[in-house]
């Protein structure tokens, strides 16, 4: 009942953006999964879908639970998120040593804030978990950047304590937001509200690549998320989505032409892009490719 209250307090919200938003994200997420981790494209390479269906990773199934959370709730409840995080995960759906050990031990009852602040000798993780489930939490919270980006907090430190990842989950929650919300130069929009971090260092450096620039000559410079860490992804995801607002299908393939962590650069992309868009701006056959969400979340 609490939870309800609050989130009759923190209104204006916008749901139908969250869940274009995880449309677009989850579509992302599956498009680039058969690309995870290869080199970039070569010059001349045409951009080929791959066979469908087009299965879905980690990060749709962690964002499902998010944006689960934010209809049941209207906001983040720590202990609740991390119970679903630990509840539904699945062996097979392509999560990391870190994030496997951590929800085991939630599983085992182990409290979240000990388990998530254990990981990586005491330092908690950077990776870009955090930040690749969560743009349809920006999305719902569009009316309010500050709320978005102290939500996307709570969000990240469920499994990520270290700083730099909350500070990409933060950053993707600002650029789902702006997206949502309006025009405007979104890198820096988001760099307004950033604070300090190698992130930021990174969205700073994002701004002086123009558009239309090669993707592989952008992730030179920004990574491609090879090292499956938050300041290594979020600049280079943040990037293709700024100079491919109105073009979802652009936006995946330029995640595509740059190799690495393809998977999760087109979720952090195709949230942001998908916020502005709607489902209407994503291809309809490559919803159709995607397979279905969980049954627990379309039931519900």
């Amino acid at each position: 009942m609490i939870g309800r209250e609050r989130a009759r307090y923190i209104r204006p919200v916008n749901l139908a953006a969250a869940f274009a938003s995880l449309t677009g994200l989850s579509v992302g997420d599956a498009l680039g999964a058969p690309f995870e981790m290869k080199p970039p494209l070569p010059d001349g390479a045409a951009f080929e879908l791959p066979p469908a269906p087009w299965r879905w990773t980690d990060d749709t199934e962690m964002a499902c639970s998010l944006v689960q959370a934010l209809r049941l709730d209207g906001r983040v409840e720590q202990h609740a998120l991390a119970d679903a995080f630990a509840s539904r995960w699945s062996a097979d759906r392509g999560y990391g040593r870190g994030a496997v050990a951590l929800l085991q031990s939630i599983r085992e009852g182990v409290p979240w804030r000990s388990a998530a602040g254990a990981l990586f000798s005491g330092r908690g993780s950077a990776g870009n978990g955090a930040a690749m489930r969560v743009a349809p939490l920006g999305a719902y919270f569009s009316a309010d950047p500050d709320l978005a980006a102290r939500e996307a907090v709570l969000s990240a430190e469920v499994t990520h304590r270290h700083p730099e990842g909350v500070a990409g989950a933060v950053a993707v929650a600002l650029a789902a937001a702006h997206a949502t919300a309006g025009p405007g130069d979104l890198l820096r929009q988001v760099l307004h509200y950033l604070p300090p971090s190698d992130v930021r260092d990174g969205i700073g450096r994002a701004t002086r690549i123009a558009p239309g620039t090669d993707p592989r000559e952008a992730a030179t410079d920004l990574g491609n998320g090879s090292h499956a860490l938050a300041q290594d992804t979020v600049p280079f995801a943040l990037w293709v989505a700024a100079t491919h607002l109105d073009d979802y299908a652009g936006a995946l393939e330029a995640c595509v032409r740059a190799g690495g962590d393809v998977d999760s650069m087109c979720a952090i992309a195709g949230g942001i892009v998908a916020a502005r868009v709607g489902v209407a701006g994503i291809p309809a056959e490559w919803i159709g490719a995607r397979e279905p969400l969980p049954d627990w979340f379309q039931s519900s």
